[in-house]
C-alpha cells in the first residue's frame, strides 16, 4: 500500500497530463482523419480559375453524355468513353472560362431574348433546324410544342434544354461580336505593307555553309545548352508527361493451340455437312456470323477467293487461315443477278411512327403508281409526295449491289425485277413505288457460309508468357539491370513517349490505363510489376518524368546541341570573314563562290535558291545598305551569308488600294478568332487537371 501511495504522490500530475494528451490526440485524429476530417482527401477532379469540378458532378455529366450516346451506339467501347470524358472536361473548361469573360464584360442574355429567339418573328437557326420538315419551317408545330410543355413534363424539360442552349449560344455570339469589333488594322500599316510588297530584289551573295565545319570540332557544354533553353523557353514549353520503355510478352498461340482449334473445327464441320438450318448453325457455332445475302462473284473479298467462288452448291473448302481464324467455307447458293442496280422510289410512310394508316398509305401508293405509268414526272412526285428525306435531293434514286444493306423486300425487287419495271413494294417503313432504271453486269452472285474459329492461346501458353514476364520483372529491378537483360536476351523493347495523365491507350499495347497510372505514381528508373493487358504481359521502365513547364535538357539535347553548335560555327565563320569590303573579298576569305538569287520578296521568308532564310530576306530590303553597300555577315539557317542587292524590280501583283488590304487583313484575323480565341483564353487561365488521380 505504501508503494501505491508513493506513486500517487509522485506521479499523479504526470498521469493526468498523459490522459489529457491522449484525449486531445483522439479528438485531433477524428478531426483530421474521420468522416468530418479537416484534411480529408480532396474530391476535386479539376479546377479552373479557382472553380472546382467535383468528382461526383464530373461522373454525373459523363453518365448523361454516355446515356445520350447509347441512343446512337448501344455498346460503347473504351475509346468512345475516353472521348466522352474529354468532351465533358472541355465543356467544363468552356463554361468556367467563358462565364468569367461574360461577367467581366457585362454580357447577359435576358429571358425575353430567349423567348424571341424561339417564338419571335425571326427565330434562331437552332429552332428553325429543329422544326423544319420537307425543307419548310413548321411554325405551327413549334407553337404546339410550346403549348404542350405546360402539361407534359418531358416536353417541358426538352424545351428548357433548348432555351439553355440558345442562351449560351447568344452569350457566345455577343462575346465574339465584341471581340471581332475590336479588330483593327491601321490604314498607314496597310500602306506600308503595300509598299514593302511592291518590289522584289535581285541579290548576289556568298554563303558559307555550317556543314563546312565538322561537328566534331565544335564542343558544346551543358551550361551552354541550359543557357540556350532558358533564353528560348517558348520553344521548349511542354505539358506534363511520362516516357516509358517496355517489353511485351505475347501469349501467342502455339502449334498445339492451333491443333486443338482444328480438331474442334473438324467436329463442327462434320455437323455442318448434314445440318439443314445452316444460318442457325453458323450463328451458334462460328466466330463469323452468317450473312443471309448474295455477293457478286467479282466483289468477294476473302482469302482463297478463287477456290471459294467456284465451289459447287453444297460443297466446302478449307480449312484455311483468315488472320487469327481457321475457316471452312460452304457454298450455300448461287444466282445470276446484276452487280449494280439503279432505282428510284417514292415512299408513302405507314404505321405507328408518324405514317398514314396502312389502308390509306396503300391507296395513295397505288394512285402514285397509276400516275407514274401514265407518264407523270417521277422527280416532281418525289419532291411533292415522298416521305424518304434521304433521297429527295437525288430524285428518289439509289444504287444497290447484292451486298448493299437495304430492307429485303426493296432489295429483292431491285435485284430480281426487270429493267424498266415499276411496282408497289411494302416494307417495314411503308409502301414504296419503285422503278428499276438500270441493271448492269448480270452475272453469278454467291451466298457463302463461313464456319470460323479463332485460334486462342491455351491456359498453358498464357501461363508460359506470364511466367517469362514475371521472371524478367523479378530479376531486373533497376534501369541498369533492365537494359543489360534486354541486350543479353536480344530483346526488342518499345518506347512510349509523351504519355499524358489521362491517356487510356498506349500505341502498340491498346487499353492500358493501369500502366499509365503506374507511370504517374512511380519514380524515374522504377521497373514495374507485370501488367496483364488482353493477350499481352508488359514490364515497363519509367525513363523520364516531364513536369509542366520547360523541357529538361535530357529530353531535348539533340535539338539544342544542333542549335548551339550552329551558333558557335556562325561565330567562327563571322570571325574569319572579318570586316567586309566587297563580295569578292568575302569570297576569297572563305573560298566560296559568289552566287545570285532573283525574285526575293519581303512578303516571303523563302528564297527559291536558299530555302527558309528570313534574315536574308529582311537584309535584302535594309535601307541602310540599299544597292550601294555590302551587308555585314548574316547568321542564317543553313550558313552565314554576305549579300549585296544588285537591283530592285516592281513586283507583279494585282492593283490594290489600302482599304482593300486593310479589310482583307481584318477579315483573316476575324476568321481565326472562331477557332483560336478559346485556345488563347485557355492558355491565359489557371487550369489544374487532377483527373488522373481518380481514373
Amino acid at each position: 500500500m505504501s508503494v501505491i501511495q508513493k506513486i500517487r504522490d509522485k506521479y499523479a500530475v504526470v498521469i493526468v497530463v498523459v490522459i489529457c494528451l491522449a484525449i486531445v490526440s483522439f479528438l485531433l485524429q477524428d478531426a483530421f482523419f474521420g468522416k468530418s476530417s479537416l484534411a480529408r482527401r480532396s474530391t476535386a477532379v479539376g479546377k479552373v480559375n479557382g472553380q472546382e469540378l467535383d468528382l461526383s458532378e464530373y461522373q454525373r455529366r459523363i453518365q448523361d453524355e454516355e446515356s445520350a450516346a447509347r441512343q446512337q451506339m448501344p455498346n460503347l467501347d473504351e475509346q468512345t468513353r475516353q472521348y466522352i470524358r474529354e468532351q465533358v472536361w472541355n465543356q467544363f473548361l468552356n463554361e468556367q472560362i467563358m462565364q468569367d469573360q461574360y461577367k467581366k464584360l457585362g454580357i447577359v442574355v435576358t429571358e425575353a431574348e430567349v423567348v424571341d429567339q424561339i417564338t419571335g418573328k425571326n427565330p434562331s437557326p437552332i429552332v428553325v433546324q429543329q422544326f423544319t420538315h420537307n425543307g419548310q419551317f413548321d411554325r405551327q408545330q413549334l407553337v404546339q410544342v410550346v403549348q404542350q410543355a405546360s402539361s407534359n413534363p418531358q416536353i417541358r424539360e426538352q424545351l428548357h434544354n433548348l432555351q439553355n442552349y440558345i442562351a449560351k449560344t447568344q452569350e457566345q455570339r455577343k462575346y465574339l461580336s465584341l471581340v471581332k469589333a475590336s479588330v483593327y488594322y491601321p490604314k498607314w500599316l496597310a500602306k506600308q505593307q503595300m509598299e514593302d510588297n511592291s518590289k522584289t530584289a535581285t541579290v548576289s551573295y556568298v554563303n558559307v555553309p555550317y556543314a563546312s565545319i565538322a561537328d566534331s570540332t565544335v564542343k558544346v557544354t551543358d551550361s551552354e545548352l541550359e543557357r540556350f533553353i532558358q533564353d528560348h523557353k517558348q520553344l521548349f514549353k511542354v505539358e506534363e508527361s511520362r516516357k516509358i520503355e517496355y517489353l511485351v510478352f505475347d501469349a501467342i498461340p502455339t502449334a498445339i493451340d492451333s491443333a486443338a482449334a482444328i480438331k474442334q473445327l473438324l467436329t463442327l464441320k462434320a455437323e455442318m455437312d448434314t445440318v439443314k438450318d445452316i444460318a442457325g448453325f453458323i450463328n451458334r457455332n462460328s466466330d463469323i456470323k452468317y450473312y443471309d445475302g448474295y455477293v457478286a462473284k467479282n466483289e468477294a473479298k476473302v482469302p482463297q477467293k478463287d477456290s471459294i467462288v467456284n465451289l459447287p452448291v453444297g460443297s466446302t473448302f478449307g480449312p484455311y487461315y483468315d488472320n487469327n481464324l481457321i475457316v471452312y467455307a460452304k457454298m450455300v447458293d448461287r444466282k445470276n443477278m446484276p452487280d449494280s442496280v439503279k432505282v428510284r422510289h417514292i415512299l408513302v410512310a405507314s404505321g405507328p411512327q408518324g405514317g398514314l394508316p396502312d389502308s390509306v398509305a396503300k391507296k395513295r401508293a397505288d394512285s402514285i403508281l397509276v400516275a407514274v405509268k401514265g407518264g407523270a414526272d417521277f422527280k416532281a412526285l418525289v419532291t411533292q409526295l415522298s416521305d424518304d428525306p434521304g433521297s429527295k435531293e437525288t430524285g428518289g434514286e439509289y444504287t444497290l449491289t447484292p451486298s448493299s444493306q437495304f430492307v429485303p423486300e426493296f432489295k429483292d425487287f431491285a435485284l430480281y425485277g426487270t429493267k424498266g419495271e415499276t411496282k408497289v413494294v411494302k416494307t417495314q417503313f411503308g409502301y414504296h413505288v419503285i422503278q428499276i432504271m438500270d441493271q448492269t453486269n448480270i452475272g453469278p452472285a454467291i451466298k457463302v457460309a463461313y464456319l470460323g474459329k479463332a485460334v486462342d492461346a491455351s491456359k498453358e501458353t498464357n501461363n508460359a508468357a506470364y511466367s517469362a514476364a514475371s521472371e524478367f520483372a523479378n530479376k531486373n529491378h533497376t534501369p541498369a539491370a533492365f537494359e543489360k537483360a534486354v541486350q543479353e536476351g536480344k530483346l526488342a523493347p518499345k518506347v512510349a513517349d509523351n504519355v499524358r495523365p489521362m491517356d487510356f491507350v498506349i500505341p502498340g499495347i491498346g487499353q492500358s490505363r493501369d500502366l499509365v497510372r503506374w507511370a504517374y505514381d512511380a519514380k524515374k528508373g522504377d521497373v514495374s510489376n507485370v501488367f496483364s493487358l488482353d493477350d499481352k504481359y508488359v514490364v515497363a521502365l519509367l525513363t523520364s518524368i516531364r513536369k509542366e513547364g520547360t523541357a529538361p535538357l535530357d529530353d531535348v539535347r539533340p535539338q539544342v546541341e544542333a542549335e548551339v553548335r550552329k551558333h558557335k560555327k556562325a561565330e567562327q565563320i563571322i570571325a574569319k570573314i572579318g570586316a567586309v569590303a566587297s563580295l569578292d573579298a568575302a569570297s576569297k576569305s572563305t573560298t566560296q563562290p559568289v552566287l545570285k538569287a532573283e525574285g526575293v520578296s519581303f512578303a516571303s521568308p523563302f528564297i527559291a535558291s536558299l530555302g527558309f532564310e528570313p534574315r536574308v530576306t529582311g537584309a535584302s530590303f535594309n535601307k541602310d545598305w540599299g544597292t550601294a553597300k555590302v551587308s555585314a555577315p548574316i547568321e542564317g539557317n543553313a550558313g552565314v551569308y554576305v549579300i549585296k542587292v544588285d537591283s530592285y524590280q516592281a513586283a507583279a501583283q494585282p492593283a490594290q488600294d489600302p482599304a482593300t488590304v486593310q479589310a482583307a487583313y481584318e477579315q483573316s484575323i476575324k476568321a481565326m478568332l472562331d477557332n483560336q480565341l478559346f485556345e488563347v483564353l485557355k492558355k491565359k487561365s489557371d487550369i489544374k487537371d487532377n483527373r488522373g488521380k481518380f481514373f
